[in-house]
């Protein structure tokens, strides 16, 4: 099937594995490359700007829905074990090798549990406004907790993934939002947010992901790892990285002005600039 399709436009594919159907959407050609999205994302939430622009500079872009969530079906989860359940099965069910994972926030401390569990799988991970793993230098805001829990409208995608005090970023935002709602055909349905907000806990914790094993891995490893921040996460804030800045060996940091939780909606050319240079220096 060919990959030179738009990312608004490229058609939804399915695999069976264990029981259930996995639906993903594959851009480009080059080095593979996997995203994990975000708490109640699908393969919509990514901008498709964004992943154009990523295909454009030679990668070969796979995004895809959990169980039970999007366009997948099986039972639906965000432990983040089980979500990285889907990704192992989706990585060998399409016969991936050495290829860059990445995740978005939720996504991102689910690339972080893969890694651990198959690095040798990895050539490099990127990361997109997540948390590492242990204790935190700086929490995130109860604000989140109360946009995550309803049905979003656009000033919530303002305060949720840009700066709302920031005029260039609404622009952005609205730019973004635009592109998103582009998609005509093959659309995948929300995440039920009644659901969804019954995964989360009543408030910021500390820490927020309770893996020390994660962080072990990362202390070690030789795999490079990068993490696109924005310089005002509402759910997980960049200081969090930039205290770990002499700890992590292989740890690279991009921190993006004026921008929320989805530096790359905002940013889309930068960022993809960026991930091609990290991988290929």
């Amino acid at each position: 099937m060919p990959q030179n399709q738009p990312a608004h436009q490229v058609a939804n594919q399915f695999v069976e594995i264990n029981g259930r159907r996995l639906a993903y959407r594959v851009m480009g050609e080059g080095v593979p490359l996997l995203l994990c999205v975000r708490f109640r994302g699908t393969m919509d939430s990514w901008d498709p700007l964004f992943l154009d622009e990523l295909a454009a500079r030679g990668f070969r872009v796979h995004v895809f829905d959990y169980s039970g969530l999007g366009l997948s079906s099986g039972e639906r989860s965000y432990d983040p074990a089980t979500l990285a359940r889907d990704v192992l099965d989706l990585i060998q069910a399409l016969g991936l090798q050495r290829l860059v994972l990445g995740g978005w926030s939720l996504g991102g401390i689910v690339a972080q549990l893969v890694f651990l569990q198959a690095p040798q799988l990895l050539s490099h991970l990127l990361l997109l406004g997540t948390t590492p793993p242990g204790e935190l230098a700086k929490t995130g805001e109860a604000l989140f907790y109360q946009l995550a829990r309803r049905e979003n409208d656009f000033e919530d995608f303002v305060q949720l993934f840009f700066e709302p005090l920031s005029a260039e970023s609404r622009e952005a935002a609205a730019r973004s939002a635009e592109r998103i709602a582009a998609r005509c055909e093959g659309a995948c349905p929300p995440v039920p947010h009644e659901w969804a907000g019954q995964q989360l806990g009543e408030g910021p914790r500390n820490p927020a992901f309770p893996v020390p094993a994660v962080l072990d891995a990362l202390k070690r490893t030789r795999i490079p790892l990068l993490h696109i921040g924005g310089s005002h996460d509402i759910v997980f804030p960049v200081e969090n990285w930039h205290a770990l800045s002499g700890v992590l060996p292989t740890l690279h940091l991009l921190t993006l002005p004026s921008s929320g939780h989805g530096p790359h909606l905002q940013y889309p050319q930068l960022c993809a600039a960026s991930i091609a240079a990290f991988v290929r220096p």
